[in-house]
């Protein structure tokens, strides 16, 4: 079975193109999501589509940006139905995953994807790097301070228990016994 999706990013577009190109095609059900800007995670209608679709159906849309937000969401789904064996058609782009340059086409982007993704990584490592030169400390600090630890190692070696230590500053008997071990 064909099953459309359509979206539009904000209130004073409408589909109107999109769904009679989807309806062109033979889709027999489409689903809608409007005002759904492409930067929002929630895309109510395209999880319900994705849902129904079974081995051997078909999700057509009329541009692949309407698929997701990013091209790693594209891969991630595209991946997604493929596993599940299901077929794709992007109107605009000519994707076709039932013919041989559609298939292509998916691995390109998925090769796009992973570009993507080491030109995002890469600048951060670097820039996490160059941070922690500088002296800045990543991760939430810490719940106790240098003199209370000295304190609680003293108050340990004295023959205090843990838990009783925990308990006089607050804090967890795990929380402890990180701070110890720094």
């Amino acid at each position: 079975m064909k099953y459309g999706y359509a979206r539009v990013s904000t209130d004073d577009q409408n589909t109107d193109l999109q769904l009679a190109a989807l309806k062109g095609e033979g889709c027999k059900k489409t689903f809608v999501d409007e005002g759904k800007s492409g930067a929002t995670l929630s895309r109510p209608a395209l999880q319900r589509c994705v849902k129904q679709l079974e081995h051997g159906d078909m999700l057509i849309v009329w541009k692949l940006d309407r698929l997701g937000r990013s091209i790693r969401d594209v891969v991630n789904t595209l991946h997604d139905l493929t596993a599940r064996g299901v077929q794709f058609q992007s109107l605009t782009e000519q994707i076709d995953t039932t013919q041989p340059l559609g298939k292509a086409m998916r691995h390109m982007v998925a090769l796009l994807a992973e570009l993507e993704r080491g030109l995002i990584v890469e600048p951060t490592k670097a820039g996490q790097q160059a941070a922690r030169r500088r002296g800045v400390k990543f991760g939430a600090k810490p719940k106790l301070s240098a003199a209370q630890v000295d304190h609680d190692r003293n108050l340990i070696n004295d023959g205090k228990a843990h838990s009783e230590v925990a308990a006089l500053l607050n804090v967890s008997r795990p929380t402890l016994w990180w701070a110890l071990q720094g």
